[in-house]
């Protein structure tokens, strides 16, 4: 079942209630923000995000999205504060993107979208491992980061460079030493609020912190993203674009902002 789920109109977002009735709950992600309906908090915290590039283990084509992973046994790389108490690991991150027409945010401002969005998947270290955290709702915290059009971003670069080796669906190469720190705006403001993975299982355990500043891509940079296979080695190609969901009704929950 965790398979059949995919991008495509037979098998797409508004396929996955079928296997996944809880693509229809109360704290679904991605949601449109509106930062006029936004709340100011003044009790939330700055972002402490601590990343250390000897975490970084392997870069991956899930045949959904590129994905780079970490190791998740010590507190090397965390995220605190924020929104959040306690400690949470970063165990990966992964995009979500558009085709030609640049527009492949998951979550938008406004009911605008933006060329791409990264995000950083922590867990909460309260819980004995990654598996267990996704399943309360508490147990995970996203950090989204829009991408935009502009600039070529030369922190993107060796990524991009990697993705020679992992084309297709089910490849992976090693990516040592890897700073994602490099990814993240030079201002963490941000909005934060309840809600889900946005991909299957669409587990309702996500603490959102989507960050308001993008950082920018050139578009021969989104280019190589788009590059990409959805298909595996030996499989008719069909090209990884549009791997996002569209956003979700926000069901009375609040969304704060951590600036005014």
């Amino acid at each position: 079942m965790s398979h059949s789920w995919g991008y495509a109109p037979t098998n797409g977002p508004d396929k996955w209630g079928k296997n996944f009735p809880i693509a229809d709950g109360v704290r679904q992600s991605p949601i449109d923000i509106v930062p006029a309906a936004a709340s100011y908090d003044g009790g939330l915290k700055p972002l402490c995000l601590k990343y250390d590039p000897s975490t970084c283990l392997e870069i991956l084509n899930n045949g959904h999205s590129i994905q780079v992973t970490f190791i998740d046994d010590s507190d090397k790389s965390t995220l605190t504060n924020g929104p959040i108490s306690g400690v949470y690991r970063l165990k990966q991150f992964h995009f979500h993107w558009g085709g030609a027409d640049d527009r492949g945010s998951e979550h938008t401002v406004n009911g605008t979208k933006y060329a791409a969005e990264l995000h950083l998947v922590h867990w909460n270290t309260k819980y004995a491992n990654f598996g267990e955290a996704a399943s309360k709702p508490d147990g995970l915290a996203v950090v989204g980061v829009f991408l935009k059009v502009g600039d070529a971003n030369p922190n993107l670069q060796k990524l991009l460079d990697a993705f020679n080796g992992i084309k297709t669906k089910g490849s992976q190469t090693s990516f040592a030493g890897f700073d994602p720190a490099t990814l993240l705006p030079g201002c963490l403001d941000y909005w934060t609020y309840d809600g889900s993975l946005t991909t299957p299982p669409l587990l309702e355990s996500v603490t959102w912190i989507v960050c308001k500043e993008p950082i920018s891509v050139s578009p021969g940079q989104m280019a190589k993203f788009r590059s990409l296979l959805f298909s595996a080695q030996g499989e008719a190609e069909c090209c990884m674009v549009d791997n996002y969901r569209p956003p979700q009704p926000l069901k009375g929950r609040r969304v704060r902002a951590s600036f005014k």
